[in-house]
């Protein structure tokens, strides 16, 4: 039987997370959320509650899924970790040596440690694909094939919303051969039992999608409106369009808080979560404007992953826009994920998020 003390939780502490879960939902900080939380590979726990939609009042459940906007970030990297691991490739190889129709417009030497880095210099969507050509992965190969330099690649680090996804689910394709949602399927999914993540939900699972609210203070009312639309859910998008519930992001990172491995399944090699998760680049993000550290497809020591001041280097993860924030740390062997659908600015979001990640940090034995 799985316990609190037996995964060397506080279950006074326990108690407190999930007062301030409540209190976050009942003070109107956001209309529902859902919290997962595992250590040492044992799920701790599993919270959900508050509205999927405001307007028809219906509750969030077990089984509701959220859009985790760059959220997606961590696992899209893990295909690359894989692929890395087993020789595929090296990260400083040009992106254009399994992709030659990505050397154009000065692109001819990135490489692809700047793009998991952000530093590999065109971090802006190009105007013309708007989300109405998300389904169209032709799209997407020919827009990135085309699109110019904004930065001399290696430097200047600029985060690329949606670019990183949509490079990284190429080059997965060209060097696997398999599409990025059915690689995440077939090697990490599936293989760890996350029933509960993905790129692309089939139709029918529309009415499990928590609806995005724009809170008071939100300042991207038009992007909570395109992600609201099924048409948005049902697309491929690695960089910011995976759909999961709280338990299955969670899952993920539990395997990486534990070297690769999870239940006996083993993802990645531990030398392999070790090298991906060390710092590469360090600086002013000129998209985000505020310092940022980045392992390879990772954050580190994310503002949102611990009160001010207590962040640490070695927790790893990816936060999304406005909303909710994942991160693992090997050497308490936590594994967090806290999802919500009320869309803030940074300046609230950064402390909701930061203040349940500190909660759980406080209740680690």
């Amino acid at each position: 039987m799985i316990t609190p003390e037996n995964a060397q939780m506080d279950p006074q502490g326990l108690n407190r997370v999930e007062e301030l879960f409540n209190q976050q939902i009942e003070t109107g900080v956001h209309p529902g959320a859902a919290l997962a939380v595992y250590r040492h590979g044992l799920p701790v726990l599993d919270l959900y509650g508050g509205l999927a939609d405001q307007e028809s009042g219906q509750p969030i459940a077990d089984n509701t899924m959220f859009v985790l906007y760059s959220s997606t970030k961590a696992i899209t990297s893990s295909c690359l970790h894989i692929l890395w691991e087993r020789g595929k490739f090296d990260w400083d190889d040009p992106v254009a040596s399994y992709w030659p129709g990505f050397a154009q417009k000065g692109k001819e030497d990135v490489t692809i440690r700047q793009v998991m880095t952000h530093q590999s210099g065109f971090p802006d969507t190009p105007s013309h694909m708007t989300w109405e050509r998300w389904h169209d992965w032709d799209a997407v190969v020919d827009a990135m094939e085309q699109i110019p330099l904004d930065y001399k690649p290696g430097r200047v680090i600029a985060y690329h919303p949606r670019n990183f996804g949509w490079v990284v689910g190429e080059l997965v394709h060209r060097i696997d051969s398999r599409p990025i949602d059915q690689f995440v399927r077939e090697e990490i999914t599936t293989p760890l039992t996350i029933k509960e993540f993905h790129l692309g939900i089939d139709s029918s699972m529309e009415d499990r999608v928590a609806k995005l609210h724009a809170m008071e203070d939100c300042d991207r009312t038009s992007q909570v409106n395109i992600y609201n639309r099924p048409e948005v859910h049902t697309a491929v998008l690695p960089a910011g369009g995976g759909i999961a519930t709280a338990r299955g992001l969670a899952r993920f990172y539990a395997m990486m808080a534990g070297g690769g491995t999870l239940d006996g399944v083993t993802t990645l090699k531990s030398d392999t979560v070790a090298e991906v998760t060390k710092l590469q680049s360090e600086g002013l993000d000129h998209s985000l404007a505020r310092i940022v550290k980045r392992g390879l497809g990772l954050t580190l020591g994310d503002p949102r992953s611990a009160a001010p001041g207590n962040e640490d280097i070695r927790t790893f993860g990816h936060a999304g826009s406005g909303t909710s924030v994942g991160w693992a740390n090997p050497d308490s062997g936590l594994a967090f994920a806290y999802i919500t659908n009320g869309f803030r600015a940074e300046t609230t979001n950064t402390p909701r998020l930061a203040a349940i990640s500190q909660a759980v940090l406080d209740a680690a034995i």
